[in-house]
């Protein structure tokens, strides 16, 4: 690529994944879904007009940092106190079930002879399922005005637990990415990883605390904050060998309790990652995606990891929630409305290719479950939501123009 043709490779990711993103919305789907189509159109699967590049990869990059420091921003620690332990259930079999799932499925296709690779490998297509993007549930939710029940609330908290146990998994088998590494060391790394986040936990909020009081709402908070994120990522992937988002979500979770500060980091942060780098995070995947490798084993790979992707969410958060105490209907709700993988899925999948923990032979038909998945869960919520003999008043809107 010569010097100044990233600028127009970064004219046409933006152009390109707003419009499909817009178009996505247009049908009730996730801009997420746009954006990942775009960059399968740009890139070698059809039109071949981007390549990847350093400057895309490192691009990206800060794109998935912000991406999760705003998640763990967005962690209401309230709803998780609210749930309480129906969540942590939920959450836990949820997670436990589909990673069973994936390393079973990886298993069958491609696996003769186990080694330590193929089994961080099998393994890792586990983790890639457990992880949960409950927008597209909130918003089918919120519309069916069954948000506020207990299925709604359910689904929240026992999101943001399992955002937490899939980021804990990631975290503990990027570790084993090193060949020298040795399990025990591992756990001692993450171990102590906890143990430096707790006291700077403890420093950095009542560091912003003081800030929150002295300056108001001034637009160096937010730097801050974004420095904050990137510091605490280069530390987790530095020096405890733990990925980098890891780093960036805690870093929100952190913040996520000072009210004022935390909105405000907020918005100043997403008009960056909105503008420039989470586009170009999204459209990096889709162009790493080429579609002609997916051959007759890898479709059928793609098929059969789909329903496990489907049927180990509904069964596991299912499971959970009946265990809790809930109906089977509301169970099943529950489970239905876990199953998207979205964004989630993608930073993690994402995170594995870069550790040599994913085959880029698979990547897409990761890609096709994440899009079909997000498509699926509206019309099957909708299905299961649906109360015999009643007539269902959907919560008032906003006009959003």
């Amino acid at each position: 690529m010569d010097s100044y043709e990233f600028l127009l490779a970064i004219a046409l990711i933006l152009l390109s994944t707003k419009t499909f993103g817009l178009l996505s919305t247009h049908v009730h789907m996730p801009q997420v879904v746009g954006a990942l189509l775009a960059g399968i159109i740009l890139g070698p699967s059809m039109l071949g007009f981007v390549e990847e590049t350093d400057f895309l990869l490192k691009a990206s990059e800060i794109g998935v940092i912000m991406l999760m420091f705003l998640a763990g921003l967005d962690t209401d620690i309230s709803e998780l106190k609210k749930t309480g332990p129906t969540a942590f259930v939920i959450a836990c079999i949820g997670v436990i079930v589909p990673l069973a799932g994936g390393f079973i499925i990886y298993d069958i296709f491609f696996v003769d002879t186990y080694t330590s690779d193929v089994f961080l490998r099998a393994a890792f297509v586990g983790v890639i399922l457990t992880a949960t993007s409950v927008s597209i549930t909130v918003e089918t939710l919120r519309e069916m005005g069954k948000l506020k029940g207990p299925v709604g609330t359910a689904i929240m908290g026992a999101a943001i637990i399992d955002d937490i146990l899939g980021i804990i998994l990631l975290s503990f088998m990027s570790g084993f990415t090193d060949p020298s590494a040795k399990p025990m060391m591992v756990f001692v790394k993450i171990g102590g990883f906890f143990v430096f986040l707790a006291i700077i936990g403890i420093i950095v909020y009542w560091s912003f605390q003081k800030m929150e009081v002295a300056f108001g709402q001034k637009r160096r908070i937010a730097i801050y904050g974004l420095a904050f994120a990137l510091i605490l990522s280069y530390i987790a992937e530095k020096f405890f060998g733990i990925a980098d988002i890891t780093g960036a979500y805690f870093a929100g979770l952190i913040l996520c309790n000072i009210a004022n500060t935390r909105q405000y980091i907020a918005k100043k942060v997403n008009v960056a990652s909105y503008l420039m780098f989470s586009p170009l995070f999204f459209a990096s995947v889709g162009i790493k995606t080429d579609i002609h490798s997916l051959t007759s084993q890898y479709m059928l790979f793609a098929v059969v990891l789909l329903i496990v992707a489907v049927l180990t969410k509904i069964v596991g958060c299912g499971l959970g929630a009946k265990i809790c105490g809930m109906s089977s209907r509301d169970s099943l709700r529950v489970g239905v409305g876990m199953i998207s993988r979205g964004e989630v899925a993608l930073i993690v999948a994402d995170k594995g290719m870069q550790a040599g923990l994913v085959d880029p032979a698979i990547s897409p038909a990761i890609v096709l479950v994440v899009i079909a998945t997000t498509l699926m869960t509206p019309i099957l919520l909708n299905i299961v939501m649906k109360e015999r003999g009643k007539s269902r008043i959907p919560e008032k809107q906003p006009y959003v123009g």
